[in-house]
């Protein structure tokens, strides 16, 4: 588990910015050049692509470029491990609830 911290830590650094969480939501569509993923945003474009550059180094998006266009994409797998990560943490917590919860109602009981 040690070895997987430190890109799950890059993982949820990048997403820990709401500009990036909407960058990715954007690719779950497809991939997308800088332009088109800028549009939304009021701000300077190298300012922009210090949130494209995060989002690449965490592994979350990978970039192609072809002729002069910069295309992005999701890279679904460094998500998927970033979601097992969470369910595992859901389901021992789940566990834990329900324990607490048999035990409270062994307590009511007696």
């Amino acid at each position: 588990m040690a070895n997987q911290s430190i890109p799950l830590d890059r993982i949820f650094q990048a997403l820990s910015d709401p500009t990036r969480r909407a960058v990715v939501e954007r690719l779950t569509l497809g991939p997308a050049s800088v332009s088109e993923l800028a549009r939304p945003f009021s701000m300077a474009l190298p300012s922009f692509s210090q949130h494209l550059s995060v989002l690449e180094e965490s592994g979350l998006v990978v970039s192609r470029k072809t002729g002069r266009v910069r295309t992005y994409a999701l890279e679904t797998e460094t998500l998927a491990g970033a979601q097992d990560w969470l369910q595992l943490q859901r389901d021992k917590w789940t566990r834990r609830l329900d324990q607490l919860d048999n035990y409270l109602w062994q307590m009511k009981e007696t």
